[in-house]
């Protein structure tokens, strides 16, 4: 090959090696664009009600805005997604850290409307005490989550001659968009969600029993709040299961009149869009030492703290709260025959504690509509309530 001939390869060698570097480096910063434009919407974030202003009542919340916010108090949640027809879940709220069953807390439940399955409830009700984890599911699903409760309590240290076990465990209808019938939660799953709670910030939205739930039309989810008393310094925390319908009213803006979910959307318990039909489960935790009768009211105002949003309480709803107080003062330790004295809060002043629950009840609500995302299924759809049409109408 004759020197010119040999210049020209080596130039056209010269020019494709620039030209797949120029390439290659187009196609990196691309990459790399894409990447970060990746991780920007993934870094996304819905709002919680106080980002946009939204503030129920007169107290401040603790420091996380959570049911976790009473100490000692931990929230686990197992998400089941799979295929396209299976959305649904499991979460469970752990009332203390140490043996539930052995030193059992102080528990009631107020039932706003029976259609639904509370397992559990009558024990509780009869005795004043909660001796398991709570956990929460879909209706098809009590009976695994309750053999994963019962299990999980017999293989605790210390409870080796247990006999009886009290599981507590609630639902919510999420066959608006996943495949009920099929029983897709599992033994393994409730216990996840068990072993996995902690205290902290609890992810909410469409996770746990939240995920395949329904609230107003929209897609609803799990939701916490808490509130905390300045003059006691006791603290309520709230955290729901929603899936229930009536008019939404946000901060006492009606805004069902202006935004609606979209009509072409599938989503109820009986596959008709009766966005009336549904349930909600609420547990409410306090550090309060209150006794069963106090903390049965207490819960009633969680069930009342519905209204506030526009819950409609209807026919086909189950509306449930489950309340309990972490203070040692009014704890039951198994086997106890000996007559203690202790400290609990005199009736005359609970009022501040009902605030409480109100005001964290209705905001609970609002997080888990403002948390969730959208939720899509080959049985039915439900939109996440768009946040920009929401701040507007809030602000007029």
């Amino acid at each position: 090959m004759n020197t010119l001939a040999l210049r020209q390869t080596q130039s056209s060698q010269s020019t494709q090696r620039f030209a797949l570097s120029f390439a290659f480096l187009i196609f990196s910063v691309v990459s790399v664009v894409s990447v970060v434009s990746v991780l920007i919407v993934t870094a996304e974030s819905r709002p919680r009600a106080r980002d946009l202003g939204i503030a129920p009542g007169i107290h401040q919340p603790g420091a996380l805005n959570a049911i976790t916010d009473v100490a000692g108090v931990r929230v686990g949640h197992t998400t089941i997604v799979a295929g396209d027809t299976v959305r649904t879940g499991v979460t469970a709220i752990v009332p203390h850290e140490g043996n539930v069953f052995q030193d059992k807390v102080a528990g009631a439940v107020f039932v706003g409307n029976a259609f639904g399955k509370l397992a559990g409830s009558t024990q509780v009700a009869e005795l004043g005490t909660i001796e398991t984890p709570i956990v929460l599911t879909n209706t098809l699903s009590v009976g695994v989550a309750m053999d994963a409760v019962v299990r999980y309590t017999l293989a605790q240290p210390g409870n080796e001659r247990v006999r009886s076990v009290n599981a507590l465990v609630g639902e919510t209808n999420d066959g608006g968009l996943n495949d009920i019938r099929g029983l897709h939660v599992t033994r393994e799953h409730v216990l996840d969600a068990i072993r996995g709670a902690k205290g902290g910030l609890v992810p909410e939205g469409a996770v746990g029993a939240g995920t395949g739930t329904i609230c107003y039309g929209w897609k609803g989810g799990i939701g916490t709040a808490s509130r905390r008393l300045a003059e006691s310094g006791y603290t309520v925390g709230v955290l729901a299961q929603t899936n229930f319908g009536g008019h939404l009213t946000i901060a006492g803006v009606p805004v069902w009149r202006s935004l609606q979910p979209p009509r072409s959307q599938t989503g109820s318990p009986r596959g008709d869009r009766d966005d009336q039909a549904g349930s909600c489960m609420l547990v409410v935790a306090t550090d309060a030492p209150l006794d069963a009768r106090d903390l049965r009211r207490l819960a009633a105002r969680a069930v009342f703290g519905l209204a506030r949003t526009g819950s409609s309480y209807s026919n086909g709803s189950g509306d449930f709260a489950i309340a309990f107080s972490t203070s040692p003062e009014v704890r039951s330790r198994f086997g106890e025959t000996v007559p203690r004295p202790h400290v609990i809060v005199p009736t005359d002043a609970v009022s501040p504690l009902f605030d409480a629950a109100l005001e964290a009840t209705e905001e609970a609500v609002y997080n888990s509509l403002l948390q969730a995302t959208t939720v899509r299924s080959a049985i039915g759809t439900a939109e996440a309530i768009p946040v920009d049409q929401l701040r507007e109408l809030l602000r007029r």
